[in-house]
């Protein structure tokens, strides 16, 4: 079962459900506060908060910067799963708060925190088939687990990332933002979030007045060997959407979040741009873009796709190929991209 991203199921109060809808439109000057206590529907279950949060645990980069985005930092007590550094506006606060694990943490390693709440990106670490545990073990301890709506919107009882059965929208992390906002209380900053988040979209809408006929693309985010196929963005997860956002094809077909796609069969599609998914992580030596961008230019397959023939390469963070707040960065840099390369023509300045 999953969450409804639409609507809220609160038991307390219709004034924190009508607080939090306005989160999603056009806000309110002040919203209305949170009433003790409270329970949501999040992937299916309820979960329950008899105050405001004060030791949060973190799984998942996304998670952990949209708590800074709400001011939150000083009720985080650990993190992981990174996949990069954080936006110079957070650096000061996450210097001061313990990283659990660079990559996967233990369960263990979570409890140990005393958490009060695990905001979690992924149910590939935390769900049916956890890597780290499931809801059930963090129940018996009576923590709560918050999962990132976005990820609820996958089949993930499969393990691994998930298969989407339906398109990503953007919408479904303005849901997280107010879903966490009205958690703490917060509902005036995740309102302020939230609306900033939607002027950007629609001003990186905006920098492009059309396309050339059938531009294509492909996202990269690694390989777990350059001789094995590359994990490539799915046809309906947040890269998905940014393509679609800008009018661009994604010419993978899969509904898995990342699948692995052979090169023989991108090279048949002909993209006209590879995105190359930039981070810190070193997992992988696919994780590096140079070691990307070396491959596609040496191999005698990719070097002879259009966008690699073109040097239609951009690099872009792989935190915005995950569902957050960072997915509108992505639309910013690929609308840049595309003008640049010629493929997109740019609104007449005013």
């Amino acid at each position: 079962m999953h969450a409804n991203f639409t609507s809220l199921s609160y038991k307390k109060t219709l004034l924190v459900v009508a607080g939090t809808a306005l989160f999603l439109t056009s806000g309110l000057s002040h919203a209305a506060k949170t009433e003790y206590p409270l329970t949501i529907k999040n992937c299916g279950r309820d979960i329950t908060f008899n105050a405001a949060p004060k030791r949060v645990a973190t799984v998942g980069q996304n998670s952990t910067e949209i708590l800074y985005a709400l001011g939150l930092a000083d009720r985080v007590v650990g993190t992981s799963l990174w996949f990069g550094p954080v936006p110079d506006a957070y650096k000061a606060a996450n210097d001061k708060i313990a990283v659990i694990a660079q990559n996967i943490p233990s369960f263990e390693g979570i409890i140990a925190k005393k958490p009060d709440l695990v905001a979690s990106q992924f149910e590939w670490q935390i769900g049916p088939a956890g890597t780290v545990a499931s809801y059930e073990q963090f129940s018996e301890l009576k923590v709560p687990v918050y999962t990132a709506p976005a990820d609820c919107a996958k089949d993930n009882e499969d393990g691994g990332d998930g298969v989407r059965k339906g398109m990503f929208d953007i919408a479904m992390v303005y849901q997280e933002v107010a879903d966490l906002a009205t958690i703490f209380d917060v509902q005036d900053k995740g309102e302020e979030l939230i609306a900033s988040l939607k002027a950007r979209e629609a001003a990186a809408k905006n920098k492009i007045a059309g396309m050339e006929s059938n531009v294509s693309a492909v996202f990269w985010f690694s390989s777990a060997d350059l001789q094995l196929d590359p994990y490539v963005a799915g046809k309906l997860g947040p890269a998905a959407w940014i393509a679609q956002t800008l009018g661009v094809k994604n010419v993978i077909d899969s509904a898995e979040e990342w699948p692995t796609v052979g090169w023989e069969t991108i090279a048949k599609a002909q993209p006209s741009v590879i995105v190359l998914g930039e981070m810190s992580r070193r997992r992988f030596p696919a994780d590096d873009w140079q070691v990307k961008m070396d491959y596609l230019k040496s191999d005698p397959v990719t070097q002879l796709i259009p966008a690699v023939k073109a040097n239609h390469l951009p690099v872009i963070d792989v935190q915005t190929m995950n569902a957050g707040i960072r997915t509108i960065d992505g639309v910013e840099k690929l609308a840049d991209a595309l003008v640049e390369y010629g493929l997109a023509h740019p609104q007449a300045a005013k």
